[in-house]
């Protein structure tokens, strides 16, 4: 009744993973950043621009994912990954690997070359997948290009995802986690068509019940915006919260 019997549904490693994680971003980037963001949701308010998957609609989404995230979209290369090999002969740095990357960051750390954020040509037709893969390219812009962090960082990836979420797109992350399969090929980073990002839906749960917790949030609306999974794993991890605040 008074939510003393919240059960945590993901680990103590887990659990102290993401509330560390919230500490180390609060330091690189400012505790601000992360009270002040807007929520990103998957609305009109937020993307109202016609999308049709376009090169131009396509950029425009770009944009304002790059707002959202205070990137200025004049400092980073947004390409698109054709359903061909031609992309080798075009990008050195490219790899061909046996799961197709869905996104990719490289360059803009040495040379004075701008950051390039690539989106394979198929997420074209899913802007909510495109957001998610755009995101969390962008996160590599911010902690990799900002030298918050390195390639060598053992949980680089999983901070990229986790960064997303510090930032206000956690909901787009959170629900393309399902879909993709994490794709890595030496400092060349990316997603597979099998499933996007690195953290597992209980861990984005648990993250975006934090990142509520940490703005005050009590019963955000956004939610709804969120997978049925994704929901339950929230609620659980809210509840926690609230009775571990109770407690101390």
């Amino acid at each position: 009744m008074f939510g003393f019997g919240a059960k945590l549904p993901v680990t103590e490693d887990e659990r102290e993973w993401v509330d560390d994680g919230f500490d180390r971003l609060s330091r690189m980037l400012g505790r601000n950043r992360m009270l002040d963001c807007a929520i990103v949701q998957p609305t009109d308010e937020f993307f109202p621009d016609t999308y049709d998957g376009s090169e131009s609609a396509l950029e425009n989404l770009f944009r304002r994912v790059c707002t959202y995230m205070r990137v200025d979209r004049k400092t980073v290369e947004l390409a698109v990954i054709p359903d061909t090999h031609d992309f080798r002969e075009l990008l050195p740095e490219y790899r061909h690997a046996s799961n197709d990357p869905a996104g990719l960051h490289f360059g803009g750390e040495s040379n004075g070359e701008l950051p390039v954020v690539a989106l394979k040509a198929v997420l074209r037709q899913d802007p909510l997948a495109a957001v998610a893969t755009l995101a969390h390219e962008l996160g590599h812009v911010i902690l990799l290009g900002g030298r918050h962090m390195s390639h060598d960082t053992e949980d680089m990836e999983p901070m990229t995802d986790l960064v997303t979420v510090f930032l206000g797109l956690g909901i787009f992350t959170a629900n393309a986690a399902r879909r993709f399969k994490q794709y890595e090929n030496d400092r060349r980073y990316g997603w597979s068509m099998k499933r996007l990002g690195y953290l597992p839906e209980v861990v984005y749960g648990y993250a975006l019940a934090r990142f509520a917790r940490e703005r005050g949030e009590e019963r955000p609306e956004w939610t709804g915006h969120l997978s049925t999974n994704l929901k339950t794993y929230f609620r659980q991890s809210a509840a926690w919260l609230e009775r571990d605040s109770r407690l101390l």
